[in-house]
């Protein structure tokens, strides 16, 4: 089992695949309601066969380089995740994203995936542009995004429509040589090094 860690209280993040369905749907099931406040993760992911299903999909966005999933466990336990919800590698951008259930939040887990992926996204896989879409309401995803040092670009007004409901959502965003200078004191070590399971 290819695994990272993410700090001393023993958090590590690793791929997400079809065959963890169960761990997957059981840690959704945990945090169903305060995940889907704001994510679409939460009614995608109704049952075992569904969340195969959503992990297949990634496995496939994988395989044609167009998008990546990591599970970040906590105590042997999977609490939450990353993604790249898109890649586009002959234009250099991706778009990240998140999700957490209640249990571990304030720990800082997010912010520390994050980091690591998108230090294998500039590094390894060449992106120049990381972004980063969320709710308005999503306080403590825009706090993220603040805390790894994107930048606000503006509110899409009305952009998503979410159970019924339109959403302003912000756009964040890093850029390869922002990124660069933010990590500099970061050993070289850990800034090159991929995600689980990732290769150069």
């Amino acid at each position: 089992m290819f695994a990272r860690s993410l700090g001393d209280d023993g958090a590590q993040l690793r791929p997400l695949e079809p065959w963890q369905a169960e761990e997957f749907f059981a840690h959704i099931e945990r945090g169903r309601e305060y995940i889907g406040r704001y994510v679409g993760l939460a009614d995608a992911a109704t049952d075992v066969a569904a969340a195969r299903a959503f992990l297949q999909s990634y496995a496939d966005k994988a395989a044609a380089d167009t998008g990546r999933i990591y599970g970040i466990w906590l105590e042997g336990t999977l609490v939450g995740g990353v993604l790249f919800r898109i890649m586009d590698v002959a234009m250099g951008t991706c778009e990240a994203g998140c999700w957490l259930e209640p249990s571990a939040a304030g720990r800082g887990l997010v912010t520390r995936a994050t980091r690591e992926i998108i230090d294998w996204a500039v590094e390894q896989r060449g992106m120049h542009r990381i972004e980063w879409q969320v709710s308005t309401a999503n306080k403590a995803s825009i706090a993220v995004a603040e805390r790894l040092g994107m930048t606000h670009e503006g509110v899409l007004r009305g952009s998503y429509l979410y159970r019924g409901v339109r959403h302003d959502m912000e756009v964040w965003s890093v850029l390869a040589p922002e990124w660069r200078r933010l990590r500099a004191p970061a050993s070289s070590a850990a800034r090159v090094a991929g995600p689980p399971g990732s290769a150069s």
